[in-house]
């Protein structure tokens, strides 16, 4: 029997078949849930469409979050279609590559900004928009990184906007528990993703991760799409406001084995 059938959910930032959210869709998919894709650009349209084709959801909508009225059209289309939802995974989180080098003194206000909005921000105006349509009560999930708690090098303003996501998924928890809709985020370790290949030094920290983690190993799509599923459907009901750790441990580790 499949846990989540008759389940609906919508799925914000699957770039490719690498993608985080995209292991986590396929466990999703294979309980039964119908899901929504939202894409960016036409671009990522062409990429994204052959990934939701090959689990049966070919629901896809548009969806800037820089742009006014988008998330409020994105809503709207899904309520025209589904009326209602059960679960939003949110994986967005952009800034520019080059402000991630060096030093973070040096970011620039513009792109301080649009990292928060497309980073952050988008968050809270998705979950403003989806308690309307979670009339049975829900669950929302967004990506975190051990940046938000930790220094890491080359990550600079997204491990603020991060930490502020984590932030908000405290006080978003408390103004939808009422409702029934539960929020919270999913920090997972280091994987090749596109977001990790924007980092300058990400494969060191893949290999420095691999050898200091409790498990001696890395995460892989897999490890981290259960973890999603758990935090999607009913099996996490009683848990919100948290930050779920997938990371072999590592977020555990205070004095390295190698140095």
């Amino acid at each position: 029997m499949k846990s989540l059938r008759g389940k609906k959910g919508i799925i914000m930032g699957v770039a490719n078949d690498h993608s985080i959210a995209w292991g986590i869709s396929q466990q999703l998919a294979n309980e039964g849930a119908e899901l929504c894709f939202t894409y960016q650009s036409e671009s990522l349209e062409r990429r994204v469409k052959p990934l939701a084709v090959s689990i049966n959801n070919d629901f896809l909508i548009e969806c800037d979050v820089l742009k006014d009225g988008s998330i409020k059209n994105l809503f709207k289309q899904i309520k025209e279609r589904w009326g209602n939802i059960d679960f939003i995974l949110h994986s967005i989180a952009f800034s520019d590559k080059e402000e991630l080098k060096g030093k973070y003194l040096n970011t620039s206000r513009r792109n301080f900004s649009n990292t928060m909005i497309i980073s952050c921000f988008s968050l809270t105006e998705v979950a403003h928009e989806a308690e309307k349509l979670m009339k049975n009560g829900g669950s929302i999930v967004t990506l975190t990184y051990d940046g938000s708690q930790k220094y890491i090098r080359n990550y600079n303003v997204m491990g603020v906007a991060k930490a502020a996501l984590e932030s908000s998924v405290r006080y978003l928890a408390a103004d939808l528990g009422p409702s029934n809709i539960r929020v919270n985020a999913l920090s997972a370790g280091p994987m090749k993703t596109l977001a990790m290949a924007g980092i300058s030094g990400g494969k060191d920290m893949m290999k420095w991760s691999e050898k200091n983690s409790l498990m001696n190993r890395n995460i892989n799509l897999e490890d981290v799409g259960k973890s999603g599923l758990y935090l999607l459907s009913d099996m996490s009901s009683g848990v919100t406001g948290e930050v779920h750790y997938v990371d072999c441990g590592y977020n555990k580790v205070g004095v390295p084995k190698e140095i």
